[in-house]
């Protein structure tokens, strides 16, 4: 029997590179963004790949949404087993230049979007007596100069994760998060190029700080969620892994 998996903010980056390595570990994969048309590449490359996936256009902090997104992913690759929680959306700025808007939506996004996918798709694990929820996390929720709003949401998502893995475990549901450093990723590319620098420039100094000498590729990131979403995890629950090239503090 094939499982099946969403992954949020699969249309390009960490959610894509994910997408497709579930895909290529035999899941059927729903591939979930704001925009239906934009996941259609990942999904065709995919299917090339002889993979099974579906796109579909969601907003996931958008509860009506939410639920009709998950509902069409039941009735077109099955009840899903596995949830990575990646979409994602950043709006920095020092706290006294933060508008109240740049706040909300990157709560609404991370935070909110990750109970209301989780929460419409638990129950289908619960039914299966098997689940996988990964979120998404970041170094950053140890604190980030300009990142108030994302720091915040990043580590409510590891409060979020602890709590989830406490209620699902009896019904054979594991939670755990994923906490990338720097990972090369057009949003990484994006602040290199609003500071002004290049983005090599910018992935050099990255990898200056970062014990073993490189920044991160989404690769790194698929590596790690595959494992947690693989059915030889099931006694890690409640993690919070860092990716990041060597410890953190």
């Amino acid at each position: 029997m094939t499982t099946t998996a969403i992954v949020t903010g699969a249309a390009r980056g960490i959610g894509a590179t994910v997408a497709r390595r579930l895909a290529s570990d035999g899941l059927a994969v729903a591939v979930i963004d704001l925009d239906e048309a934009a996941c259609k590449p990942v999904v065709e490359q995919i299917e090339a790949a002889g993979g099974r996936a579906i796109a579909i256009g969601a907003d996931v902090s958008d509860e009506a949404a939410v639920d009709a997104a998950v509902e069409r992913v039941v009735a077109e690759l099955g009840a899903p087993t596995v949830l990575v929680n990646n979409a994602g959306v950043i709006r920095d700025n020092l706290l006294f230049r933060m508008s109240a808007d740049d706040w909300d939506i990157v709560m609404n996004v991370h935070l909110r979007g990750s109970f209301l996918m989780s929460r419409a798709a638990q129950k289908y694990m619960t039914a299966a007596g098997f689940g996988r929820i990964v979120n998404l996390s970041s170094t950053s929720a140890l604190g980030n100069r300009g990142q108030a709003n994302y720091s915040a949401a990043k580590a409510g998502l590891q409060g979020f994760t602890k709590t989830l893995a406490l209620e699902l475990g009896k019904f054979g549901v594991t939670v755990n998060a994923i906490a990338p450093g720097f990972i090369e990723t057009e949003m990484t590319a994006a602040t290199a190029e609003r500071m002004g620098v290049s983005f090599e420039d910018f992935k050099a100094a990255a990898a200056a700080q970062i014990p073993v000498a490189r920044t991160g590729v989404p690769d790194d990131i698929a590596h790690a969620v595959a494992f947690f979403a693989g059915r030889d995890a099931g006694f890690v629950s409640g993690q919070v892994l860092y990716v990041a090239g060597g410890p953190t503090t």
